[in-house]
């Protein structure tokens, strides 16, 4: 299906035709330069019969010059030459170009068969992970280094940290922190030095099918196939159509689907992108992991759609670990635990509310530039989360 549109929305015509009209352009221009040069070698000879009066017919004989007396038969040999390389002159750069432009393909098949390779995709016998991985849901990064180039200084430096499992964990930073490049490392997008663990399994000795499958993610630009409703919410066909409409109608979008066999237009034109965005929290629904990334998920979506989203986030996912990348604040202030990032590096780990505690901290003066009212809010929130925690770990102790 992928393959027919594709082929579809390829303009051939206007490809072609743009082709020829450069090539026709580039002959024009060598008959210029070719009618210049033999104007310049001609002028000459014909100046000279005539300061020493010599006469001379000019007969026209198969587009030739054929003088009446010796010095115009060879003056007429020389230019029926001089013709014949302008026509050697417009064979030859035109050949060349066409080479050219048609060793560009060889060039790009070439470069894409030297780029590096992912995988393994599938885990060695010895070393594949339980039916159940992930089961619980904790991560923990050991002395990780990132870097996009070998030449490039490390994107990520010496990132270590916990995180419990059924954890939520926010991820905020200045732009560049790495807090992308996190979530990169998580899913081996880019080679990487040091340690990941989850559910003490490290995530390089296993096959990236293993690891991408069992962990699911919610970018901020959703993604949607130009297929039907099903086979984007269940693309391997693994469920049935009730626990389908259950997804849909714990992200309140029943009622907006016709039926699972409705189609999707290209990129989900056809849905807002608050529904977008909802779509692919059912899909992350219907997999059921117990590690779930959000990457600025409600950054581009209106406020009622990001509440609903959260909403639906703590009550179905209440067992699983979430990484939240926040976009706005508020969205992570309830969260059991805030990292914040700077270069690349951990600065500050913990409650929102002990973090803010430290009026001189990194969220703090995050917080801070939120302005008066809506730090006040934050604040309480935060506090208003931090207190029954504190409580119940206090009672347990």
């Amino acid at each position: 299906m992928v393959i027919k549109e594709f082929d579809s929305l390829r303009d051939h015509i206007s490809t072609r035709c743009l082709t020829l009209v450069c090539s026709e352009a580039f002959g024009f221009y060598l008959d210029i330069i070719s009618a210049t040069f033999l104007a310049c070698f001609t002028s000459p000879v014909l100046n000279f019969q005539r300061r020493n009066n010599i006469s001379y017919v000019i007969i026209p004989l198969n587009h030739c010059l054929i003088l009446e007396n010796t010095l115009s038969a060879t003056v007429g040999l020389v230019i029926s030459q001089a013709m014949v390389l302008t026509g050697m002159l417009q064979i030859g750069p035109r050949q060349t170009a066409e080479v050219a432009s048609n060793m560009i393909s060889v060039e790009r098949v070439l470069q894409y068969c030297k780029l590096d390779k992912e995988g393994p995709f599938e885990s060695h016998p010895s070393k594949k992970p339980s039916r159940d991985w992930i089961s619980a849901g904790k991560i923990i990064f050991k002395n990780v280094y990132l870097s996009y180039s070998p030449e490039e200084a490390p994107v990520l430096k010496d990132l270590s940290f916990e995180i419990q499992a059924g954890e939520k964990v926010g991820i905020v930073g200045r732009t560049g922190a790495g807090k992308s490049s996190l979530i990169s490392s998580l899913f081996r997008l880019v080679p990487l030095e040091g340690t990941i663990l989850i559910d003490d399994v490290d995530i390089s000795s296993i096959g990236l099918h293993d690891l991408r499958s069992n962990i699911s993610i919610i970018p901020q630009e959703p993604v949607l196939f130009s297929a039907t409703i099903r086979y984007n919410l269940d693309p391997f066909g693994r469920t049935n159509d009730e626990a389908l409409w259950s997804a849909l109608d714990k992200v309140e979008l029943k009622s907006a689907i016709e039926s699972l066999d409705q189609q999707v237009s290209e990129g989900g034109s056809n849905f807002s992108a608050g529904q977008r965005q909802l779509i692919c929290l059912a899909r992350a629904i219907v997999r059921d992991n117990k590690v779930l990334v959000m990457d600025e998920a409600t950054a581009n979506v209106d406020l009622v759609t990001d509440a609903l989203i959260q909403k639906t986030i703590r009550k179905n996912f209440k067992d699983c670990t979430v990484l939240t990348i926040a976009h706005r604040l508020n969205t992570i202030m309830d969260a059991d635990k805030v990292l914040v990032m700077d270069a690349g590096q951990v600065v500050e780990f913990a409650h929102p509310h002990e973090l803010l505690q430290n009026t001189e901290g990194f969220f703090a003066k995050m917080v801070k530039e939120t302005g008066k009212t809506m730090e006040t809010s934050l604040r309480e929130v935060a506090k208003n989360d931090y207190e029954p925690k504190f409580r119940k770990e206090k009672k347990a102790a």
